[in-house]
């Protein structure tokens, strides 16, 4: 596995590639690697001659309030499980040299609509940083596929836009999420989580399958749902942000003439926010 840092280095290597014929898969991360990462590695892996996972802790896609300067650092852990997965590049830029002339002075992408509510509206600004660092990613590494987790539910949907509508040549492929089993969904803030916390936390995954349980059954009352849901989560001490269902593509807040959808829900226990979801189809 090469370990890459500059720019330069990488676009020679992904050049030769090129001009040998293989095809590339991207693994954008910010590190602090799980088996939930890993999955993704292995996904990349099917679909491409060669593989590259990017290790970078963007700061713009931080709030002021938010925890980038906690946010664990693991490289070392990180970079040998990359390697016993055979990973072909893990590219580990500095913050310098992808935002050059510093956050304040970087063009950016805004992905309009899609990036509105749930987490967009939780956290102003963060699916612009999203947005701007996988599309210099995208630029860097210019990859034929790129693999993201159905976790972050919302970040993929914007992400799928966000090439359609500028034309990027990348297939975006989604990776169903990586669950302990418990059910709880694997995170790297999982980490910040008591293990009485953990226990806690697995009712927010029990409480999105009981409302796919109501959908299936035929209830179509869908604030009711929610509702219920809330409460479920409040009982056990979660604070919740949000607990929505959605029409699956757009994210807007379904109808009963959608039948493709999500339940799409955040809570924090103590300090840590907790984000989760799952698909449904009714008819």
């Amino acid at each position: 596995m090469q370990s890459i840092t500059e720019i330069k280095s990488l676009r020679s290597q992904i050049k030769a590639w090129r001009q040998a014929g293989l095809s590339v898969a991207l693994v954008p991360t910010m590190g602090n690697l799980h088996q939930g990462h890993f999955s993704l590695v292995e996904k990349a892996k099917n679909m491409a001659d060669k593989v590259v996972v990017s290790i970078f802790v963007n700061p713009m896609q931080f709030g002021i309030n938010e925890d980038l300067d906690n946010y664990p650092h693991t490289l070392t852990a990180d970079k040998q499980g990359l390697a016993e997965l055979d990973t072909d590049i893990v590219f580990t830029p500095s913050v310098e040299a992808i935002y050059p002339n510093g956050l304040n002075a970087q063009s950016f992408v805004d992905v309009p609509t899609i990036s509105m509510g749930y987490c967009g509206g939780s956290r102003p600004g963060h699916f612009r940083g999203v947005a701007t660092v996988v599309t210099k990613l995208f630029n860097l590494v210019q990859p034929d596929y790129a693999c993201f987790g159905e976790k972050d539910y919302q970040q993929l949907q914007v992400i799928k836009t966000m090439t359609h509508d500028l034309s990027i040549p990348v297939e975006i492929i989604g990776v169903a999420t990586s669950r302990e089993v418990s059910g709880l969904a694997m995170s790297s803030r999982n980490g910040y989580l008591s293990e009485s916390q953990k226990e806690t936390a697995t009712v927010l995954f029990k409480t999105l399958n009981w409302s796919a349980e109501q959908l299936n059954s035929g209830q179509r009352d869908f604030d009711d749902i929610c509702r219920q849901a809330k409460q479920q989560l409040e009982q056990v001490g979660l604070k919740v942000d949000y607990f929505e269902i959605a029409q699956r593509d757009t994210l807007k807040k379904a109808t009963l003439n959608d039948s493709q959808l999500v339940i799409l829900a955040a809570a924090f226990l103590g300090p840590v926010r907790l984000i989760d979801n799952l698909l449904v189809d009714i008819t």
